[in-house]
This record gives structure tokens, C-alpha cells and sequence, in this order.
């Protein structure tokens, strides 16, 4: 891509030559690098009195104690040096450890443990991710991503001149008898020469939806048809309300398939601001990735690497409380919207959020605009999820649950009509 082609596409920054000389030296994949759409709109309702924000990926309670004292006790010993770019032994085996308790084994038939060698610690799940699709694409390939999904996804790749292809998923249904769905046969045609990897993010972060085993099954066999990678964001898969777990590829993988697994303890152990997560990666490319940790960020603080530690460790009540907390709050809100003709959604299977749309509404913008002006609740708009977020909205409900009642009295209101003493929706 040309400067010219770049810079037509950018918002306007500034008008001076000083600038535009600016931009001129810098690589055109950082020019068209998009802006978060979730990002317009907290900025637009930011600090509005009485709002209720459910716009970002986070729950609104803080890091518990005995997390937070590990990291303080670390602090006061004095752990405040360099140190290992793979992640303290004492994490990575509690890394091992906890998987071993959720998922098994890293292979189907359960045979071979999972090792510390796999898991390599980085700055928050953006970080492995980064790290992960660097390692597999660059300038001219492509990564295949179904969608709605993390817009992160799309930064990511394109920060390393590769290009996201948006891959709609299947929404059917009316009402609140939808369901999100793979379109497994659109995968298969979309890949090309070009084609590097596939983002598989299941639960989904917006939709709630989970992959079955026959999609997980159907997905690793197109990558192994085509030599494709596979980015497992796997992030929600303790985060289900139907079961253990979520499908993994660790159950049908094995030790010759190419599949990098993102994850962080970001949302299960309430650990956003800390930033800290791990990848999962085969072995054999343990030098590759200490090398890419230590030309981003050298590294995670200790502090942090002893708080991850004891949250795997000892944080299982928390995980069991932080998704009951969140049960209560789906069902609410899909009993109050679930009623409603005018609002369509699939009640989510795994992580926090719902993900609706509004009948007569055109684009998701302009809608969440309207919620934060009417409704006073500040959502994510469903166009930053790709192409297939249209006209829909992110609610997050990792929240107080009387804060949730409030959401579900004042949508109620709004779709009725009233806007909160306005003359309601404008769709």
C-alpha cells in the first residue's frame, strides 16, 4: 500500500506539512491501523453522571486479597530484577499444573502430560497473541478470522502487514431463539495461497457462542489439509455455564498440529489491569518465542509472576464464583429481553457478554450512541467486531447485579418507548 492509499483512508489528524511529513516516514500497516469503535464510544459517554458502563471486556470487581498480597510479599522481598523471559519456573509449572486440571492433557487420547515447556508467560493475552501471529504471518499473508470477533484480532495482524480476512458467521433464528454458527464451507473456499493461519476464539468474545467438537474436528482438519496454524483464543473456556469446559482443540489435536493457544488471567481471576497471560506454544519453538519476548517487553515483572502463581494455585473459588455471579446476570437479562419482539439475540453459552440486536436499527454506531444519550448504559457497538457484528450490540454483565437490574429496567423503558423522559429510540 502507497502513502497516498494509506493516508486517504485516515481520519483527518493534522493539516500542516510538519505532519503530513511525519506520517509520510512511518510504514503505511501502522497508518491504517483502525480505531477501536468500542473505544468512540466510551470516549463519547465518559464521566456521564449516572451511567452504567457495560462497553469494555472487564467485571467491575477488583483482584482478590491473597492475589494481590503475593505480588505485595514479592515487592517487599525485593524480587524486583530481571528475570526469566519464558516466566519463573514456579509459574510456568503452575501454568502446567492448572491445565492439567481442566483440559487433561495437551493431546487427544490423554497419554502425554502437559509440561512447563509449553507455556511461555507474556504481558496479557494481547501480548501472546501479538507474538503468536508474528510468528506464523507477515507482509501479504492473510489469517482468516470468523466473525463478530475481539477487534484486537484485527489490529494484530495488520500491525504486521498481513491482512484479516472476515469470515460472517450464521445468525438465525428470531427473537430469543437465535444461534450463532460456524459457516464451515465459507472457511474452506476463503483460503487461498496467501493464507497463513485461522483465529479460532471459542467462547466467543461478543457472541457468547461455543465451538462443538465437530467444528473444532472440521477446523483442524482444514488446517492440516492446508498447512495453516491455528490461533486458539481460548481464553472463556473455563468461563461456560453449561458444563466443565468448552470444547479444545486439546481434545482432538496432537503433538504434529499446529496450534498456538492465547490465554491470560485477565478474566477468570477479576486480574484485567495486571496484565498477565501466557501462550501456549510446542516446545520447539521455545527459543523463537524467549527471543520475541525479549525484543517486546523483556519480560513480566516478578511481582505480577508470583500474583499469577498463586491465583492458578489457590484461585479455583474465585473462578466458580466470578461465573456464578454471571449466570444470574445472563438469565436476567435474557428473561427481560427475551420478552421484547424488538430485540434478537443468542443467549450466550460462555464468557460475560450479550450480544443483540434491535429491530429497525440500521448500524450499530449510531445506535450505542443513542443508549448512552437515552438509556444512560454505555454498550459496544457491533460493527467493531467485523462484518458480521452489523447491527448488534456487546452488553458486558460481569457486574453487581443490582446494577444489571437497573440495565434491564431502563432497556425495558427505552424499547417502550419512554428514553428515559425522551421521545425513545430513533431508529
Amino acid at each position: 500500500m502507497s502513502f497516498i492509499e494509506a493516508r486517504a483512508i485516515l481520519e483527518p489528524i493534522e493539516s500542516s506539512q510538519e505532519a503530513e511529513d511525519f506520517l509520510r516516514d512511518l510504514r503505511p500497516e501502522v497508518l491504517v491501523l483502525p480505531e477501536s469503535g468500542i473505544v468512540e464510544v466510551f470516549n463519547y459517554g465518559r464521566n456521564r453522571q449516572g451511567l452504567i458502563p457495560l462497553w469494555v471486556g472487564e467485571g467491575d470487581l477488583p483482584t482478590p486479597d491473597f492475589i494481590c498480597e503475593a505480588a505485595t510479599r514479592s515487592l517487599a522481598a525485593g524480587e524486583t530484577f530481571y528475570t526469566y523471559q519464558r516466566g519463573v519456573p514456579e509459574l510456568r509449572q503452575a501454568i502446567s499444573d492448572y491445565m492439567r486440571r481442566a483440559y487433561g492433557s495437551p493431546f487427544i487420547g490423554g497419554f502425554v502430560p502437559f509440561s512447563p515447556e509449553r507455556f511461555f508467560v507474556t504481558n496479557g493475552g494481547m501480548h501472546a497473541l501479538q507474538i503468536a501471529i508474528r510468528m506464523v504471518a507477515g507482509s501479504n499473508d492473510e489469517i482468516l478470522v470468523p466473525t463478530p470477533a475481539w477487534p484486537n484480532f484485527f489490529g494484530a495482524i495488520i500491525a504486521v502487514g498481513a491482512s484479516p480476512i472476515d469470515i460472517p458467521m450464521c445468525f438465525e433464528g428470531t427473537g430469543a431463539a437465535c444461534r450463532w454458527s460456524l459457516d464451515l464451507d465459507l472457511i474452506a473456499r476463503s483460503i487461498t495461497p496467501r493464507t497463513r493461519a485461522v483465529v479460532v476464539n471459542s467462547p466467543s468474545n461478543p457472541t457468547g457462542w461455543i465451538a462443538t467438537h465437530a467444528d473444532i474436528e472440521a477446523l483442524l482438519a482444514l488446517a492440516r489439509q492446508h498447512d495453516l496454524w491455528i490461533i486458539a483464543d481460548e481464553i472463556y473456556g473455563r468461563f461456560v455455564y453449561e458444563s466443565d469446559r468448552a470444547p479444545s482443540f486439546h481434545d482432538v489435536m496432537d503433538a504434529s498440529d499446529r496450534v498456538l493457544f492465547v490465554q491470560t488471567l485477565s478474566k477468570n481471576w477479576a486480574m484485567t489491569g495486571w496484565r498477565i497471560g501466557w501462550l501456549e506454544a510446542p516446545p520447539e519453538l521455545g527459543s523463537i518465542i524467549e527471543n520475541l519476548v525479549q525484543y517486546s517487553t523483556s519480560g513480566v515483572p516478578v511481582p505480577l509472576q508470583r500474583g499469577a502463581t498463586v491465583a492458578l494455585q489457590q484461585g479455583e473459588d474465585t473462578v466458580a464464583s466470578q461465573i456464578d455471579r454471571a449466570r444470574v446476570n445472563r438469565d436476567l437479562l435474557c428473561e427481560v429481553l427475551g420478552h421484547n419482539a424488538r430485540i434478537s439475540f443468542a443467549r450466550p453459552e460462555g464468557a460475560f457478554y450479550l450480544f443483540c440486536k434491535v429491530e429497525g436499527a440500521v448500524e450499530s454506531r449510531g445506535l450505542a450512541l443513542q443508549l448512552v444519550d437515552q438509556a444512560g448504559i454505555g454498550v459496544a457497538p457491533g460493527s467493531a467486531f467485523g462484518s458480521g457484528g452489523g447491527n448488534f450490540v456487546r452488553l458486558c454483565f460481569a457486574r453487581k447485579r443490582e446494577d444489571m437490574v437497573e440495565v434491564a429496567r431502563r432497556l425495558e423503558r427505552w424499547l417502550g418507548g419512554l428514553g428515559g423522559g425522551s421521545a425513545g429510540p430513533n431508529l
